[in-house]
């Protein structure tokens, strides 16, 4: 009997003791500004501590945006216990006294580390260490790790175990800690990493052009964007496709490119990782990010990316379900070329992509979110002009 019950317990008690991601977080794509697109390795705590002013001041904090992640170069080395080392020249008060300034500020703290033995610019990674380094991130308050996986396949190193080691040393370190993967889609993460990750990187590395290739790989958010269109249904509450962070403000965009790079990444459902400048952001620049229309769709619970419903040449359409039967659609102009476009309205297709059933209103509302104004129903084809790179955003509500 007693050897029953003992049975019975480890049974009952099963669900506790696997391994396993903490859930609850990242019920909407994560938003929040990272250091590596605008300061890569030249960081200090004092830029930190700016950032996380300038989140508050510019209102951002109030438009979403929650997380300051710190990326690569902050760490230096190990001790003779093997606890990772802060560079105390660049950031002398340590990372807890950091993550406090941030919690401080209503906002939330992010690191990075990576799978392999070496990060991307050389610093200690995380093999090896995993448990160790979980426990320390939790001590300092960390609520987001970036984990990426340079000098991790140099003997063969899995992915996928690699990532299942971390996911499981950030549970049993008893933080709850939002777990960015990023190997780069060169595992196609969006197969196996849904119960392992809250977000995943899809793509090589973003750099600051629309449609560009560089030699080290990075492309541009158009490129992007393509790689994107293949794999809209994977992603969904906790378990977001990640295109990279944002390009929006660092120079190499036009203002109407900057405007159409955050509304495709709204519409995919992204997480909003701003890559810029806080202190020093134009007018323009700021009016997009706290674009309050774009980031409900972002944020929509339902969780769906769009799905490219129209690619003709150098214009595109997407389209998005969003909650209490409403839509959000983007046609797009790709070229750097002023294009007209005409289309003609496919409801019951539309909805059909969705596996939702057509609601039996005859026609849509039609709002244009970037000049606030309405632009009839359905019930007429859409038509007109778009600038080159342009987009025009749409929120479709039932009559």
């Amino acid at each position: 009997m007693k050897k029953l019950i003992i049975v019975l317990i480890i049974i009952v008690l099963g669900g506790n003791l696997l391994a396993q991601k903490y859930e609850n977080l990242a019920q909407t794509p994560p938003m929040g500004w990272s250091s590596w697109n605008k300061f890569g390795r030249e960081i200090n705590e004092d830029i930190i501590r700016r950032m996380a002013d300038a989140m508050v001041e510019t209102g951002l904090k109030d438009a979403g945006y929650e997380y300051i992640n710190l990326d690569d170069t902050w760490q230096i080395d190990r001790d003779d216990e093997g606890n990772i080392l802060v560079d105390s020249t660049r950031f002398p008060s340590g990372i807890k006294a950091l993550a406090d300034y941030v919690h401080s500020e209503g906002l939330k703290f992010g690191i990075y580390s990576c799978a392999g033995v070496k990060t991307c610019c050389g610093h200690p990674g995380s093999r090896g260490y995993e448990f160790q380094d979980a426990r320390t991130y939790a001590s300092w308050g960390v609520d987001y790790l970036k984990y990426d996986f340079c000098y991790a396949d140099m003997d063969g190193q899995n992915t996928t175990a690699s990532y299942k080691l971390m996911r499981d040393a950030l549970y049993k370190a008893g933080r709850p800690i939002v777990f960015s993967i990023c190997e780069w889609g060169t595992t196609q993460p969006w197969l196996w990493a849904k119960d392992i990750g809250h977000l995943y990187r899809t793509t090589i590395d973003i750099t600051d052009c629309s449609k560009c290739l560089m030699v080290t790989g990075a492309r541009g958010w158009l490129n992007i964007l393509e790689e994107s269109a293949p794999i809209w249904k994977y992603n969904g509450p906790g378990h977001w496709n990640d295109p990279d962070m944002l390009e929006v403000g660092n120079g190499g965009l036009t203002p109407t490119e900057n405007k159409s790079h955050f509304a495709m990444w709204c519409m995919l459902s992204a997480p909003l990782m701003l890559g810029n400048d806080l202190e020093n952001m134009t007018p323009d620049v700021l009016e997009i990010l706290k674009n309050k229309e774009l980031i409900a769709i972002d944020q929509d619970p339902l969780g769906q990316s769009a799905y490219r419903y129209i690619q003709d040449e150098e214009i595109e359409v997407w389209i998005k379900q969003l909650e209490n039967d409403q839509w959000a659609m983007a046609v797009l102009n790709t070229s750097e070329t002023e294009q007209d476009f005409h289309l003609e309205w496919n409801l019951m297709y539309m909805t059909r992509v969705f596996q939702k059933e057509f609601n039996a209103a005859d026609s849509y509302k039609l709002y244009d979110i970037w000049n606030n104004k309405d632009m009839g129903t359905t019930a007429k084809p859409l038509e007109g002009k778009l600038e080159g790179r342009d987009v025009l955003l749409l929120r479709l509500t039932g009559e």
